[in-house]
Parts: structure tokens; C-alpha cells; sequence
């Protein structure tokens, strides 16, 4: 049965929250990427070989039916993405969480740790995910599955971010979706505003020194075809994080929770045992 919050982020920001699960489980925190919303991890919070633990995902400001002020300043401050993290944590009463974030949703961690820390948390999956934003990481980290339709993606005009967000929507995933799923993904993308968009990747974002004093267990989720965040973006939190462990996803793509489900919730399900009071 499916539990429904509505959390106060930063800001006092109304965020949607969703629960599945053993209730007194290891709790796991699903937190989603750019332009998507929580339904994209459906195939972890609905499989049954899940349900063991507490399972919380939620829409990102911005994004799907979390608020969604208008304004630059409510995506750019880092400390504002920190807080919706803790207080989904807190207000819920997670008990040391794994956190698993993909592609954005490294950044939405990072931000958390920059300001809050680890002792909370027992272990971070970080899925195709990103911690640098800044301009030296476009074209080296971030790669053109997500800077050749940034343009159409950010803009106004619907007629040219429709197509924009189908393009890159489709260079998520080397092993392509259903078309019922890839138009529901669709959908929720599309729901998301241009100028939500443009303010989430405005950010100069180098979190390599964050990742550096994690000193819970890392779990680096990573395809080897990946063109949006790039292979070399693992590589280097492998780097800035020695304590951390790479699983490469051969011939995969920017999805692997979606794109090689049954191995993807078979290494979240060992590395949260692992995590489990840590």
C-alpha cells in the first residue's frame, strides 16, 4: 500500500512524497534526475524483491506535483535542495537512509552532505549521477546526450522543447523503453517548465571535495554508453572517493534501473543489506 506526504522543504516549499514497503525496514531514498519526477523508479518502490525495506521517493521542486515557484532562486541555492533532503528525512523519521540519486539527483545529495553531513545516512548509490556542473565539465563530464538538446530543452516555445526533450528523452537509454512506458516518461518530462529546466543547470557545481569525506559506503551505478553524464564523471568520484565501489553497466545506457531492472535491484537490495545499521 502506498503512503502519501506532503513534506515543507526548504523554504517551506510543498514537496509530494511518496512511501511503499515494510514500514520498519532499511529505509531507501530515491531521488530522481533533471526534467523527471519519483514514477521513473516505479520498477524499484513496486518490485516485490523490494519490499523488505521502507521504500521513499518524492518529486523534486519543480517537478512533478511538488511546488513549482516561479523564480531563478528557488533551483540555484544549493542549501534549499539540502534542507528538502532533510526534511523529508526528519519529518518521516528515516532512520539512516540509503540515498540513491541519479544523474541530477547527485547533486540534490551532495547538496545534502555539503550541509548536513552523513551521520544520518547509511550508505549513497550514486546512479549515472552527477556532482559537477561547472563549465569545465561540459563536453568532459557532461556529455552532448544532454548539451546537444539543452537549447530546445530550455526553451519557451513549445514547439521546440517538445521535440528537445523527446530527443534527449530517447538518448537516456541504449536499450530503448516500451513505447507506453517511453510515452509516459515522456509526459512527465514535458511537465516540467522550461525555466525549472534552465535554473537546475545554471548552478557551478563541483562537489568533488563533498565526496572526498563520505565516509559511509558508496555505490557508484554506471553505463558504459551513457552520452549524458559521462563514464568519466564515475571516474571521477571514484577518484575523490577511494572508499567508494564501481558497478559498470556494460552496453548500458544513462538508465540502468531501468534499462538492466533485475541486476540494478539485485545490487541496490545487497548494497542496502550492507549499509543496514552502518
Amino acid at each position: 500500500m502506498v503512503k502519501e506526504y506532503s513534506v515543507r522543504g526548504g523554504g517551506g516549499l510543498s514537496l509530494k512524497v511518496k512511501e511503499w514497503g515494510n514500514p520498519t525496514g532499511t529505509p531507501i531514498l530515491l531521488i530522481h534526475g533533471w526534467s523527471q519526477a519519483h514514477m521513473c523508479w516505479s520498477h524499484q518502490y513496486l518490485a516485490e524483491e523490494l519490499q523488505k525495506f521502507r521504500l521513499v521517493a518524492f518529486d523534486l521542486r519543480g517537478h512533478g506535483s511538488s511546488e513549482a515557484p516561479l523564480g531563478e532562486q528557488f533551483y540555484t541555492d544549493g542549501r534549499l535542495w539540502a534542507e528538502d533532503v532533510n526534511a523529508i528525512i526528519t519529518q518521516l523519521n528515516l532512520d539512516k537512509p540509503v540515498l540513491a540519486g541519479w544523474s541530477f539527483g547527485g547533486v540534490v545529495i551532495t547538496d545534502y552532505l555539503k550541509v548536513f553531513g552523513d551521520k544520518n545516512i547509511s550508505g549513497v548509490n550514486f546512479v549515472c549521477a552527477a556532482i559537477q556542473l561547472n563549465e569545465s565539465a561540459m563536453g568532459t563530464l557532461i556529455g552532448p546526450g544532454l548539451l546537444d538538446h539543452f537549447e530546445g530543452a530550455t526553451s519557451e516555445d513549445k514547439s521546440i522543447y517538445t521535440p528537445a526533450m523527446e530527443k534527449f528523452l530517447k538518448g537516456c537509454f541504449s536499450i530503448p523503453l516500451s513505447e507506453s512506458d517511453f510515452e509516459q516518461a515522456l509526459k512527465w518530462n514535458l511537465n516540467v517548465r522550461p525555466d525549472v529546466r534552465l535554473a537546475l543547470t545554471s548552478r557551478d557545481v563541483d562537489a568533488s571535495n563533498v565526496v572526498n569525506q563520505i565516509r559511509v559506503a558508496i555505490l557508484i551505478t554506471q553505463g558504459t554508453d551513457d552520452t549524458i553524464v559521462l563514464p568519466a564523471m564515475a571516474e571521477s568520484i571514484t577518484a575523490n572517493a577511494p572508499r567508494s565501489r564501481t558497478s559498470w553497466y556494460e552496453g548500458i545506457g544513462h538508465a540502468p534501473f531501468l534499462e538492466d531492472i533485475s541486476r540494478f535491484n539485485k545490487e541496490l537490495e545487497e548494497f542496502a543489506v550492507s549499509c543496514k545499521g552502518g
